[in-house]
């Protein structure tokens, strides 16, 4: 016996998703929701996927099992906790909440309904946190002495269209938002192999001075300046950990990870990707190992921009456990370094199981929260403030 599924929003992003939940053979029904019925329409044609519905309130009242909240950025968190609340499973996408306030009220959620959340967050499954993850459950590393997690996304890749596709004629006031409240990408990585959580944090912002006036304090709805962020943190096993959110950088843009050990360490550079030990008698170049090698996705309309310039819209590579994987997954879109298909089975099994998926509502919280922290010290130059934590759960993976 299957789930059934809803898909909240079905614009461009979601054109990833929507085939893996419809193949996935523990899936027995897919329910297509949005706003806009033109494209509604369209979409459903395109996947021939029949029954839809007009909004996330009526969305809620069907039988559905789960819900998949792919809308725009800022909505995630009151939705995810609207449908916990009417008894559906989420999958969100990132990030899962804009506020502190938004993040605990969707932590409270999940642990009063004990339903299943899950955060889409493709950097769980890229191959250099898949490869540090075995190395560090292995022992390899030593103890964790500090780690670096980047976003580097400039917005001449891609960012200007997918702004003005979501944001529509205000588009402006609603693209300035604080990088670190978008760190998922960053923070996952290092979280998800060491399994600390980030206890206090100094953050500085630079301070855009662009000509498209979007980092505005007085353009943008967050009131905020800042273009690019670095943090650093200490992290609750006693290791540091800097993250930079950037968005206006000369740089072809990444989403990278270094991890440092007292006896060994991942790094990347560019585009070289190596394993170092402190003795020197092991120096691993990892590039081809990382680098994806399975059939590239083809993202369409303004996420294609986004995506594909950067090399992240990418199939598989051999560190991925391809073999756990439905095979009606075989051929479908695998999109951001091979994560798509891996988020949606992590989902899908967990909903059927009861038990959590990796990417659960404590991590979620573990990997958002550092950020909103981080832009309050950055907005007081500094100020070194304590992360809150939200817990761990009670069954995590």
């Amino acid at each position: 016996m299957g789930i059934k599924v809803g898909m909240c929003g079905v614009g461009s992003f979601a054109n990833s998703f929507i085939p893996l939940f419809n193949a996935h053979p523990l899936v027995d029904e897919v329910i297509l929701c949005d706003l806009d019925g033109e494209k509604l329409k369209a979409k459903s044609e395109k996947f021939d996927i029949p029954k839809t519905c007009p909004s996330l309130d009526e969305l809620c009242q069907t039988d559905v099992d789960a819900i998949a909240v792919i809308t725009q950025h800022w909505m995630h968190g009151p939705q995810a906790v609207q449908a916990l609340r009417s008894g559906k499973h989420v999958y969100s996408a990132v990030p899962s909440a804009a506020s502190i306030e938004e993040i605990t009220e969707l932590v409270r959620a999940v642990e009063a309904t004990g339903l299943i959340y899950m955060i889409g967050e493709t950097s769980y499954y890229y191959p250099c946190a898949i490869y540090c993850r075995e190395r560090f459950r292995k022992g390899d590393f030593g103890r964790i002495v500090y780690g670096e997690g980047e976003y580097y996304h400039d917005w001449d890749h891609g960012l200007y269209d997918v702004a003005k596709w979501r944001g529509g004629e205000r588009w402006r006031e609603l693209a300035g938002g604080p990088p670190m409240y978008y760190p998922t990408h960053s923070t996952s990585m290092i979280v998800s192999v060491t399994g600390a959580h980030a206890t206090v944090v100094s953050c500085f912002g630079f301070v855009d001075e662009h000509e498209d006036g979007i980092y505005d304090p007085e353009v943008n709805v967050w009131n905020n300046a800042f273009s690019n962020e670095s943090a650093l943190f200490k992290m609750s096993d006693g290791s540091m950990m800097r993250i930079n959110e950037f968005r206006r950088i000369g740089h072809p843009g990444t989403v990278g990870l270094s991890l440092y050990g007292t006896e060994g360490s991942y790094e990347e550079q560019a585009n070289a990707k190596v394993w170092v030990t402190k003795n020197r008698d092991e120096m691993i170049d990892l590039s081809d190992l990382l680098t994806p090698v399975g059939r590239p996705a083809k993202p369409e309309g303004e996420m294609a921009a986004v995506t594909s310039a950067d090399g992240t819209h990418e199939g598989v590579c051999s560190v991925h456990d391809i073999s756990r994987l439905p095979r009606e997954f075989i051929g479908l879109p695998n999109g951001h370094l091979g994560s798509h298909q891996f988020l949606v089975d992590d989902f899908v099994t967990a909903c059927i199981s009861g038990q959590q998926p990796p990417n659960n509502i404590w991590q979620a919280a573990r990997y958002l929260v550092p950020g909103l922290i981080a832009h309050e010290s950055a907005k007081r130059e500094g100020e070194l403030l304590d992360v809150p934590d939200l817990g761990g759960g009670s069954s995590r993976n």
